[in-house]
């Protein structure tokens, strides 16, 4: 399987290094717009024989299968449209597209010529992210209360693109995998602290059946860098702390319990359980290598990846829906 990638910046040679570490595949050609990037990539990946400028000349050879495109947002839609009508597959950083509206062209255009769209929601192949699913799918948190996050450093600005549509695409992936199920409405409060329009703080909300509640934080002028998530169920909660070199996963068996008294019919007893906490042992496997290999596989499957295009879709309407609410003041936002 021959690989093309477009964009090589920040995350570009991490994707060119790991896919070119797979069996039976090669990346046999890189695009970007710098002369200095395009040289940075012959002297780190000498295996590479095509380095170019213009990105149809990756898109339209012959001899690649798939494409990677590492570029910003506002690429993602006219990149891809491109790579699908010359039936290549197609790998796309996140957030997918811009537009649920550019999302859902997509996934018709890719169904229509039965080719793969797979998004980079890295942090679902993570092993922190994997063993909290595991502990979610046998029952062990029990009914899910809530999944609060925190995703807050100090920079990178971004000039094209709020703090929402750079950092909370992490949380929502992760929070869409977990919760398997997609929340009925949003709202979100925002603010931009300069004069540049582009909101560098704010907080989702995420409103699920059931009295589920979803909450990011997201934060470009934060003092430290805290990655961090809980999610409580009734019968355990987890921690997850990204920042940690080991212990990233805590469960804890702990909750509250309300024990109705049917001699007092309006009061009930509040009981806390307070019990062990457990830190699982984590696979520490760069999640690039799952990520690259979970696209060859798909592939080679003829099947739709863990992050397929439709995950991308859910989470760019959430993004957007966000962005819509902050807009208007924090005005609920349905998703129906």
């Amino acid at each position: 399987m021959n690989i093309g990638v477009i964009g090589c910046g920040y995350w570009g040679p991490n994707l060119i290094r790991n896919f070119n570490a797979l069996d039976d595949v090669s990346v046999v050609a890189v695009c970007d717009l710098s002369e200095e990037r395009l040289g940075f990539v012959q002297r780190q990946f000498p295996f590479v024989s095509r380095l170019v400028r213009d990105a149809d000349e990756i898109i339209r050879a012959g001899d690649i299968d798939a494409v990677v495109i590492a570029t910003p947002v506002s690429t993602h839609f006219p990149l891809g449209s491109r790579v699908l009508d010359n039936g290549k597959h197609l790998f796309v950083e996140k957030p997918f597209t811009q537009t649920s509206d550019e999302a859902r062209h997509l996934i018709d255009l890719a169904e229509s010529k039965n080719l793969r769209i797979m998004v980079d929601h890295t942090f679902v192949y993570t092993g922190a992210v994997r063993t909290i699913k595991e502990y979610i799918d046998r029952g062990e948190l029990g009914e899910l209360y809530y999944f609060d996050s925190v995703r807050v450093n100090l920079g990178l600005f971004q000039h094209d693109i709020n703090v929402v549509w750079d950092l909370a695409p992490h949380d929502v992936s992760i929070m869409d995998h977990l919760l398997g199920q997609e929340p009925r409405a949003i709202a979100a409060t925002g603010t931009a602290h300069f004069d540049n329009n582009v909101e560098n703080i704010a907080y989702l909300s995420t409103y699920f059946d059931n009295n589920l509640l979803g909450h990011i934080h997201v934060n470009w002028l934060a003092p430290v860098k805290v990655r961090r998530t809980l999610l409580s169920g009734s019968r355990k909660m987890i921690i997850y702390d990204d920042t940690e070199p080991s212990e990233k996963v805590k469960l804890y068996d702990r909750g509250v319990d309300f024990i109705e008294d049917k001699t007092q019919i309006y009061n009930l007893l509040i009981q806390y359980r307070t019990g062990d906490m457990l830190a699982p042992r984590i696979d520490l496997t760069e999640a690039l290598h799952y990520v690259t290999l979970e696209f060859r596989d798909a592939i080679l499957e003829d099947r739709a990846p863990l992050s397929d295009a439709v995950a991308g879709l859910r989470v760019v309407r959430i993004l957007e829906a966000a962005t819509q609410s902050m807009q208007r003041g924090g005005e609920v936002i349905s998703l129906d």
